[in-house]
């Protein structure tokens, strides 16, 4: 029987949202090495198909998304953080059959099902956020989950489709027992307009409360900073929070707040650049990167100009030719404030052979 980290974890829990294109293996080693104890205590991949893993042509592609670096792996086993894979569809048969591959050729350490998602190519398939608006199939899947693991599954979902229904859709969603219920405070609708309702949030959390229930409540909505979702936690009364788009604002958010020096936004970005040409080079185009620059590239003299000629680059040689020339001539630039040491803790050596990329269970394929 495996270990079920949400019960036995203390709370509160924080943790780095599933965002498409965002949170590959890569990114989530950057986010947790800058990380402090305590501040991030679980990471998930990005949303993977259903449909995808129990396709045999579709499955090495969907795989990517599972995938877990050595590095990343060293990483989570460091600092105690719990990886957990997130997964969507609408097929019961398909969760189960998708969960069992998941199970039996990696280690992650929970399953997450994706009852949230708002795009509408995937809402018109019946898929993610469109589930609150069919209880019935959504228990299904539920159900279908947790018999085909030993591992904890948990579910992230939304206020509502078109209105809020907290109380019916979470009422329900609590009867299915899930071992954690991830509430973003928008409905599908919404999508990310307007802003996040922590009172629903908070309904959900009492709820549980008068159900006699030990499903963990986390809230997820506009959190910008660890200090905001600590008061979260505190001031709406559920068991931890999870942070999503705020880590474009600052991929330093799950530190204790120091502001980065020039040197240490260099250097980030530096690593993220080197894991991913080792982990993606020739899989993955170089361009997706470039959604990333601003996050390092900002708050210094001479931030912009640096920025615009990062956008001009076609490779990572060229970027990190220019990293380079950029750190020789870092003090030049201004920062803030400068972080105590601990906050860019020893890593391990990125120089790696070139043919080998281990994954929890099996190796990416040339």
């Amino acid at each position: 029987m495996s270990m079920n980290f949400w019960k036995e974890a203390k709370s509160p829990l924080f943790m780095l949202a599933p965002m498409e294109d965002v949170t590959e293996t890569s990114f989530r080693e950057v986010v947790m090495r800058n990380s402090s104890p305590d501040n991030l205590n679980i990471v998930f991949t990005e949303f993977t198909s259903t449909d995808g893993l129990c396709h045999p042509k579709g499955r090495d592609k969907v795989s990517e998304r599972l995938v877990v670096s050595s590095s990343e792996a060293a990483v989570l086993k460091r600092k105690g953080i719990k990886i957990v894979a997130q997964i969507w569809g609408n097929s019961p048969e398909k969760f189960y059959n998708a969960t069992k591959h998941i199970d039996e050729q990696y280690h992650f350490d929970g399953i997450d099902i994706n009852m949230g998602c708002p795009v509408k190519n995937v809402v018109r398939k019946g898929c993610c956020s469109a589930l609150i608006g069919n209880p019935t199939l959504a228990g299904e899947i539920i159900q279908a989950t947790k018999e085909a693991t030993n591992l904890p599954v948990s579910v992230k979902t939304r206020t509502g489709v078109k209105t809020v229904v907290t109380e019916e859709w979470i009422g329900f969603m609590l009867e299915q027992q899930p071992d954690a219920i991830i509430l973003h405070g928008r409905t599908q609708k919404q999508m990310s307009d307007g802003t996040a309702s922590w009172d629903e949030i908070k309904k959900a959390a009492q709820l549980r409360s008068q159900m006699a229930s030990s499903v963990k409540i986390i809230g997820n909505g506009d959190i910008t900073s660890m200090h905001e979702a600590k008061e979260k936690v505190l001031n709406y009364g559920i068991d931890g929070a999870m942070i999503g788009r705020g880590i474009f604002a600052n991929p330093w958010l799950f530190s204790n707040g120091e502001k980065p020096t020039v040197t240490e936004r260099l250097k980030t970005l530096e690593d993220h650049l080197l894991l991913f040409r080792h982990n993606w080079e020739g899989k993955k185009n170089y361009q997706i990167l470039k959604r990333f620059f601003k996050i390092y590239l900002s708050e210094f003299r001479g931030a912009a100009e640096l920025r615009a000629r990062s956008m001009e680059t076609n490779g990572y040689d060229q970027m990190l030719e220019l990293i380079k020339t950029a750190k020789a001539g870092f003090d030049q630039y201004e920062t803030v404030q400068t972080p105590p040491s601990h906050l860019h803790p020893p890593h391990p050596q990125m120089e790696v052979e070139a043919s080998e990329v281990p994954l929890y269970g099996k190796q990416l394929q040339p």
